[in-house]
């Protein structure tokens, strides 16, 4: 349990409202929005934003080879785990200004509030920023912190290409964060991640804080319909073998499998490239990503057997080739019960309303789940919309999720008692 004396111990919110809206600046749109696709020129700017606010601090920096950014303030106790909090930088092309940046901004106002305060922990604490969550210009996402944990070899990462060709390791080359540290040599020993929910429950129950228990599973393919190009006017429908029809059908039986598996199965086609693009030839080629998620692992095996089976199917009625890549997966997890208890008590001594929940979102802290003890502390967002431009919260849900992790890692971490 926390000293006493940290019992009414608040974050300052109005800086930490400050720093979102200053950062907000890297990358940011005319509709209100930021794009700052990772390890870009953007993603440079707020990352050494975030450097300079640490050193001035005093804070050890620490870059790891992929790139992911450590920001320790040290405890009583050196021989101790690190307790670590965090969420990445990097946002959707069409982003906000909370995704991802609220996790980061929350931690090092824990830190800040602990200095001024002139409170030690037992244990470390580490803020990271964990890159390339997004997975929006380089894929898979949550890169940082699968090569942390060992799920994504460091060469294979640093090989992943962006649509120009540009590759990780190149990116971060060229933005001046590629670092030295190996990754996963850090250890922690338990790790908290605050983040708007991205969803519509907390906001349409009145509740302040979710406290994230589980998170669904995720399968993401690249496809691909190969049929023949032909000529639109003299090709009869019977003779066409066209990429784009079936290539439609297989769309609508993702909706259908999906819908089957609901209220918790989800299935998306986020993109779709067809060729050869002419208003007059038969299309020969659709080129596109698939998703599947769902917190239920039985139900989540039967979706992705299911779509094998329709896109044989469509193939033989059609006959085109039908190929399905997965290059991520994520099976169906559980977080931490001790992580997801403090957070918790955390909420119910500051009178926060809450409840438990399970995302439907990927996150760094399910990669890191794996290998250290992991929850997560969800706040509203307006009307459940992320990855939009139009994303907001509240100075006031804010705050209140950035306490509620200041005092879930004082817990974790140990309140040092001064003699």
């Amino acid at each position: 349990m926390p000293d006493a004396s940290t019992a009414n111990l608040a974050i300052n919110a109005e800086r930490l409202w400050s720093n979102i809206m200053t950062t907000a600046a890297f990358g940011g749109t005319l509709k209100g929005g930021v794009r700052r696709l990772t390890l870009s020129e953007e993603d440079r700017r707020v990352r050494d934003w975030l450097v300079a606010r640490a050193q001035a601090s005093g804070y050890e920096v620490g870059i790891d080879r992929i790139g992911n950014i450590y920001i320790q303030r040290p405890g009583r106790d050196p021989g101790r785990a690190a307790v670590a909090m965090g969420s990445h930088l990097d946002t959707q092309p069409t982003g906000g200004k909370f995704d991802g940046i609220l996790g980061v901004l929350a931690g090092l106002e824990v830190l800040e509030t602990l200095d001024e305060a002139g409170i030690a922990t037992e244990a470390p604490l580490c803020l990271v920023d964990w890159t390339n969550e997004e997975g929006a210009r380089f894929a898979p996402g949550e890169l940082g912190s699968e090569v942390y944990v060992g799920h994504v070899a460091l060469e294979t990462a640093l090989a992943c290409r962006d649509a120009e060709g540009v590759t990780v390791g190149e990116a971060l080359s060229a933005i001046g964060y590629a670092g030295t540290e190996v990754p996963g040599a850090r250890r922690f020993a338990a790790m908290v991640e605050l983040h708007i929910e991205q969803g519509p429950l907390l906001e349409a129950e009145n509740l302040t804080i979710g406290v994230v228990t589980a998170a669904k599973g995720q399968q993401w393919y690249n496809g691909m319909v190969s049929g023949r190009e032909s000529h639109a006017g003299t090709t009869p429908m019977t003779l066409r073998r066209d990429a784009l029809m079936a290539f439609a059908e297989l769309a609508l039986a993702a909706e259908r499998i999906a819908s089957a598996h609901a209220p918790d199965g989800v299935g998306t086609i986020g993109m779709a490239e067809v060729s050869p693009g002419s208003r007059n030839t038969v299309p020969g080629e659709v080129r596109f990503s698939l998703e599947f998620r769902h917190p239920d692992p039985d139900h989540f095996g039967r979706m992705r057997a299911e779509m094998r089976a329709e896109a044989e199917r469509i193939a033989a009625a059609r006959d085109v080739t039908v190929t399905l890549d997965p290059i991520w997966s994520m099976e169906p997890l559980s977080f931490s019960p001790d992580v997801a208890a403090a957070i918790a008590q955390a909420a119910a001594a500051r009178g926060l309303p809450y409840r438990e929940m399970t995302s439907g979102a990927g996150h760094d802290a399910c990669a890191v789940a794996s290998a250290v003890p992991t929850a997560m502390i969800f706040v509203p967002c307006k009307d459940g919309i992320s990855h939009n431009e139009a994303e907001s919260a509240t100075l006031k849900d804010c705050a209140a999720g950035a306490n509620v992790l200041l005092h879930s890692v004082l817990a974790l971490a140990g309140v040092s008692h001064h003699d």
